[in-house]
């Protein structure tokens, strides 16, 4: 049996975690397999794209079921949390 002895791990602050982590994947493979855009080119929702397509808001909801969410309040608790902000690649947006 061999033992893992060269394995260090370092924390410097700038690192965060989701107990979701694979959605990025999931978010990865929407993307690349061309299901948003698919979802974009035949689903009409919205009249104005400023600044989400149909494709952002379908996601959304799917994203907050694969993570266990039970209603679209957890939608909220997640849109707040950069660590899954940053697995979808998303920007915060500013509210006042």
């Amino acid at each position: 049996m061999r033992k893992a002895s060269s394995i260090h791990y370092e924390f410097d602050g700038r690192h965060q975690g989701i107990s979701h982590g694979g959605i990025g994947l999931i978010h990865l493979l929407a993307r690349k397999t061309g299901l948003l855009k698919e979802i974009d080119e035949h689903i009409e929702l919205l009249k104005p794209h400023l600044p989400y397509h149909e494709s952002d808001h379908i996601a959304n909801v799917a994203y907050n079921i694969l993570a266990g969410g039970t209603c679209l309040q957890d939608i909220d608790l997640q849109r707040n949390g950069n660590a899954w902000l940053t697995a979808l690649g998303a920007q915060t947006i500013n509210r006042r």
